[in-house]
């Protein structure tokens, strides 16, 4: 793909410019590159897991005693809070890939999990973000202790993704010293212990803040703990504010300057989430090795059968293609900080810099790990079949927590409209050159194939991967250049953006995991087990990729156009023949004989 993708691999790849630039493998972080330190903090986090949480998991959802609040203590005195904070601000910091392996291991604590994100991420965010150096002093210190516990109030019964149509209200006294806080805030987590409020109001009705209030205030009152679907041990409460008076101090950020505040600490808790559900997915698929190789039927152990073997491997191949592409961007958002800070950009606005650099790619993670989470507990539950219906089992619980994490933190569907929204933009802006490489697939449709074939290992799928990216510049191309001429409104036609998001999830994932596998081969490892989860992988996507390109392209084009460019993704969807069935047996067998994901 010389030709269209530049191959330089000198410069750090930017925000959604993995559509138009190739990786150097060398140049991404692999999980098998964890240090001994990080492997150490890891097994403290899932030691924690072991000692207070298994344990505990009736008290936990019953939320008996505020247990979740204590055990936040108990996670702050560990320094699990505070891994992202300066030392200055009472925290302990570690690099974002440490912050990574932390998420991942604390992602399997089940709903207790979700207690932990809401309160270092949407809660202590904001303030080490935006917060004045006084506000940071107040709060931050007993956040990253667990002494204090932070809650995020943007969600209101009349807006949820359309968050700027909040219609909390906040007034200027005729002193002018405070604000006067009125309205309602709906699914707000950790607010039945919370200290701290986070909370998003409209100034003289249109001007979208963000304020700090703290619990107790003359006013403020709680409903009572929602009787959710699933994660029961997290506490979910409506919010209600009735003219509680709030000292001008507490203003968090400029006056209408609040979606800056929301949307820019939305990008590393998207990210963050996709981390825990991964971690949460593998402490699922614990119960469903074991299950599968204690359960007998015809007298046999099920996990002897294909039916099930077919679901042992899949699970690990998509945590396996879900656990590559977070740790690639885990690399990014830490090299893209590093440097901003070593350029002189005080600490904590690199690491916000840092995250909206990389906002396509969050989205994008939120998306895929949650995605991967759902089909892994779906399968679980299969697996145990009329056991898994059963509140008895942990396959049951699993299934009710994880359905929430395509909701919160932007549904799904908001981020796959994201996703392909913001790359346009970035586009537009010039961060990013997808005219140039689209326009140069465009004259390679009308011209003769080249048949040069990349020499060595992993030829064919470098080469596939290559074609894919084509296949999406092809449909993003074409689709930019319909909305310009006004025969296409991606903003309504929201049936083709989501075709477009689909084929760069896939376009990421492949990449992800292909150089995963190209960087583990180089050390001398033995990678045919990796490799088989590669083959499968790139399989079953050029089919994804191949429906989802045509789908688009037969919603908008027509004519010569159109038949030219189905041609292309013809050309471009293709791949070797695989053996899947072997492919994921062989898998099925590695974690069967490991009782575990062992990858």
């Amino acid at each position: 793909m010389s030709d269209v993708v530049d191959n330089k691999t000198e410069q750090v790849l930017k925000g959604a410019e993995f559509m138009v630039r190739d990786s150097n493998p060398q140049d991404v972080f692999i999980p098998e590159e964890l240090n001994e330190d990080q492997k150490m903090i890891k097994d403290m986090v899932l030691e924690f897991n072991k000692n207070h949480i298994y344990s505990q998991y009736k008290k936990i959802e019953k939320q008996e005693n505020n247990i979740a609040r204590d055990l936040l203590g108990v996670a702050g005195e560990l320094g699990i809070l505070g891994a992202h904070i300066p030392e200055e601000y009472g925290g302990m910091p570690m690099d974002t890939n440490t912050n990574t392996v932390i998420a991942e291991a604390i992602g399997r604590a089940g709903s207790f999990s979700v207690a932990v994100s809401a309160h270092t991420g949407i809660g202590m965010l904001p303030i080490f973000y935006f917060g004045t150096e006084e506000q940071k002093k107040k709060y931050l210190p007993g956040l990253c202790a667990g002494t204090l516990v932070a809650s995020y109030c943007l969600t209101e019964p009349s807006s949820g993704s359309d968050a700027l149509a909040a219609k909390t209200k906040a007034i200027l006294t005729e002193d002018g010293e405070h604000y006067l806080l009125t309205g309602q805030k709906m699914w707000i987590t950790n607010s039945g212990f919370a200290d701290v409020f986070i909370v998003f109001a409209q100034v003289d009705g249109d001007k979208f803040t963000g304020f700090l209030v703290e619990a107790g205030a003359e006013g403020l009152s709680l409903g009572a703990e929602e009787d959710k679907l699933g994660i029961k041990g997290s506490s979910t409460r409506q919010v209600f504010f009735e003219n509680v008076k709030i000292p001008k101090g507490n203003l968090l950020g400029e006056i209408g300057k609040g979606h800056l505040i929301a949307f820019n600490v939305l990008n590393i808790g998207r990210f963050k989430l996709g981390v825990m559900a991964l971690g949460a997915a593998k402490q699922n698929y614990l119960e469903a090795v074991k299950y599968a190789k204690e359960r007998k039927q015809f007298k046999q152990p099920i996990a002897n059968f294909g039916a099930i073997k077919y679901k042992l491997a899949e699970q690990a191949i998509r945590m396996f293609t879900t656990e590559s592409s977070l740790y690639r961007v885990s690399a990014l958002l830490q090299d893209q900080a590093t440097t901003l800070f070593e350029s002189g950009t005080p600490y904590a606005e690199a690491k916000l810099e840092a995250a909206e650099e990389y906002a396509v790619e969050c989205a994008i993670l939120k998306v895929m790990g949650s995605e991967c989470l759902d089909y892994v507990v779906d399968e679980t539950v299969q697996i145990h079949g009329g056991n898994g219906f059963s509140e008895e089992f942990g396959a049951a619980r699993a299934y009710r927590d994880a359905r929430i994490n395509r909701i919160f933190e932007g549904t799904n569907e908001i981020n796959r409209l994201l996703s392909v929204a913001m790359t346009m933009k970035r586009a537009q802006r010039g961060k990013i050159d997808l005219v140039g490489p689209a326009w140069e697939v465009q004259k390679e449709l009308s011209s003769m194939p080249m048949s040069s074939k990349t020499e060595g290992a992993y030829g064919a799928e470098v080469d596939t991967l290559k074609a894919l990216k084509k296949t999406l510049l092809i449909v993003a191309g074409a689709a930019a250049k319909w909305q310009m001429e006004g025969n296409l409104n991606m903003k309504e036609d929201q049936e083709v953006t989501m075709n477009i998001a689909d084929i760069m999830i896939d376009v990421f994932a492949v990449e992800s995991t292909l150089l995963r596998v190209q960087k583990l081969a180089s050390t001398g490892a033995d990678v045919t087990l990796q490799t088989q989860i590669l083959e499968v992988t790139i399989n079953d996507a050029v089919a994804r990729i191949a429906k989802n390109a045509k789908d688009a392209l037969c919603s908008f084009a027509d004519g010569d156009a159109l038949r030219v460019m189905l041609m292309g993704v013809k050309r471009y969807t293709k791949y070797k023949t695989v053996n899947v069935m072997k492919a994921r047996r062989a898998v099925a067998d590695a974690v069967i004989e490991a009782d575990d994901y062992c990858f």
